[in-house]
Parts: C-alpha cells; structure tokens; sequence
C-alpha cells in the first residue's frame, strides 16, 4: 500500500494523448479506444481521472497538435495538469492535485511509454504512490531509426518489468483493461 498518510483514494491518469502525440502512435486506436473505456469505468466507479497535457516546441499551447484526441473528453470538474517534463510530477501541480484528493493510488495509461509513461511510473514510486501501468492503454510511436526497438516491444517491455516493479510499502504492477478493478486494493 501507498506510504503516503491519508491516501486512500485512486486516480486514473490519462497523459499526453494529444494528436500530435498519438498521431502515428503504434494501435493508436486500440489504445485511445482501451482509455475510453478506462475513463468510463473510473466515472462510472466514482474514480478521479486526472488529464495530463504535455507542452514543446512542438506541442504549442493551444495547437492542434496539443489537444487531446477528438475520442477523449475532459469533463470540467476533471482536473487538467500541464507540464513540460516527462515525469508528470516535475515542475507541475500533480502533487497537490492528488493530495487534495486523497489520492495514493494511481493508474497509468497515455503515451509515449518510453518517455512519459516511464517517467511517471517511477517519479510517482519513489514519491511513496501506488502505480499501476494499464498494460493495454499506453503506446508510443516508431523510434527504430534512432535504434530504438520496435514500438511492440518497447510496450511489452515496459509491461514485463513494471509488472514485477517493488519499492518499499509501495506497490506496482501491469494489469490491462478488462481486468482493472479501480476499488479492490493491491497488498504490498
């Protein structure tokens, strides 16, 4: 369990799945239609969905490019977290939006899965949270000619070693979409 005091809620985060993200992401809509369901499960389980949007050079504020995919929709009371880095906790108010909250447990879902999908996984570990990857709902796109695996394996990968992730009172895992159960708590 989460060794964060007073923590005893969950939160799906759904990070970065923006167009010009996801655009050329491998199964993007596979992936994009598995965080639908997700985003409908958590409502529908009384589960914050929490809705990370990244920023760059190419991701300009307010381009197409920066939007979330037309399939995913952001109702008002959700929070909505901006950030430049690729963990989502650096330099933004993911923290305070989770402590507000009550929140120690986290889903993992979104793009890209070996940058900020990774990042996110460990920076929220070694912050004391819970973190559970959605092994079905995270993609990246094709970094082979930057000697990269294919994004196949990068995804099966990722899934494999967090599925086997300790810390300390921490847990983590991989479970995917039909299988997510965001009220029943993992043991440590």
């Amino acid at each position: 369990m989460t060794t964060l005091e007073d923590r005893p809620n969950s939160a799906l985060l759904v990070i970065d799945v923006q167009n010009g993200v996801v655009g050329e992401a491998y199964e993007r809509d596979k992936v994009v239609g598995n965080i639908s369901a997700l985003v409908d499960k958590a409502r529908a389980d009384g589960v914050e969905v929490v809705w990370i949007q990244h920023s760059s050079d190419e991701l300009t504020q307010g381009s197409e490019n920066w939007e979330y995919v037309p399939e995913l929709v952001r109702r008002e009371p959700e929070p909505l977290v901006h950030k430049t880095y690729a963990d989502s906790f650096e330099e933004t108010d993911l923290e305070s939006v989770l402590a507000e909250r009550g929140i120690g447990r986290l889903f993992v879902s979104g793009a890209q899965t070996d940058e900020c999908i990774r990042s996110t996984l460990h920076g929220a570990i070694v912050r004391g949270y819970d973190a559970t990857l959605v092994g079905d709902a995270h993609t990246t796109e094709d970094l082979t000619e930057y000697g990269a695996p294919t994004p196949d394996k990068v995804i099966a990968h990722t899934n494999l070693y967090w599925q086997y992730h300790r810390a300390p009172g921490r847990t983590a895992g991989t479970v995917n979409t039909a299988d997510i159960n965001f009220t029943t708590r993992p043991n440590a």
